[in-house]
């Protein structure tokens, strides 16, 4: 079965190239292919994609970075994996995430990510992708692991995703703990009973780490807690 593997071309990322060419080379007996995976170092590896992407075998995300495209390899893209390697280091988090994880009802047509580099912004063929910044203690605070049957990638709890969608919400003020129940029912149309379901550590973990925000963040431990 073919994988949603991303292949990132470039001499330190030969493993990742070589991977593509072992998908691409049992559909397409193309001889440059061939030769090219059975001697690699004779080739340039800026001359491969180029062909590749005008054949339209795979899809260009960003300089270096491309991926097999769907009608070839006839399995579907995943953006959340997309994510992860478009801007690394990061993890899939916010609205995208609780969206994910069936919290939210509303879709969402952006993937939202949080990275330890400068917020940024991605608009690529196969859909738009958004970092914002977290503090660096924060970062490793409720990261999970999502595990499918052949590629895995990371994406914030349930609880990380709403730490850092209320701390990278500029007009956003969690004073009282009416607060908390209107941001979460009438802004997020989020069940309560999902939120009062949550991990308080995190929350806690959170608001230690971070000082954006924690003000918000405790209001939302007490109405946790109470």
């Amino acid at each position: 079965m073919l994988t949603p593997e991303i292949a990132i071309f470039g001499t330190e990322k030969q493993l990742f190239f070589r991977l593509l060419f072992q998908i691409l080379l049992p559909l397409h007996h193309d001889n440059r292919l061939r030769a090219y995976w059975q001697h690699p170092c004779e080739h340039r590896y800026a001359s491969i994609p180029v062909p590749l992407e005008a054949a339209g075998k795979i899809i260009r995300l960003k300089k270096g970075l491309y991926v097999l495209d769907p009608k070839v390899s006839h399995v579907a893209l995943s953006t959340e994996l997309i994510a992860n390697q478009l801007y690394t280091p990061s993890y899939v988090s916010m609205q995208t995430a609780l969206r994910y994880y069936g919290l939210i009802p509303e879709a969402v047509y952006t993937t939202q990510s949080m990275t330890l580099k400068h917020t940024r912004r991605f608009d690529t063929p196969v859909g738009r992708f958004e970092y914002q910044r977290v503090a660096r203690e924060a970062f490793p605070i409720g990261i999970t692991s999502i595990n499918k049957q052949s590629y895995a990638f990371l994406m914030a709890t349930p609880e990380k995703a709403l730490c850092d969608l209320i701390a990278h919400s500029p007009k956003l003020y969690l004073r009282y703990l009416k607060d908390v129940e209107t941001y979460l029912e009438d802004d997020l149309r989020m069940d309560i009973e999902d939120f009062l379901h949550m991990d308080a550590s995190i929350f806690e973990r959170y608001a230690q780490a971070d000082g954006k925000k924690a003000n918000s963040i405790e209001t939302l431990i007490k109405y946790l807690k109470k």
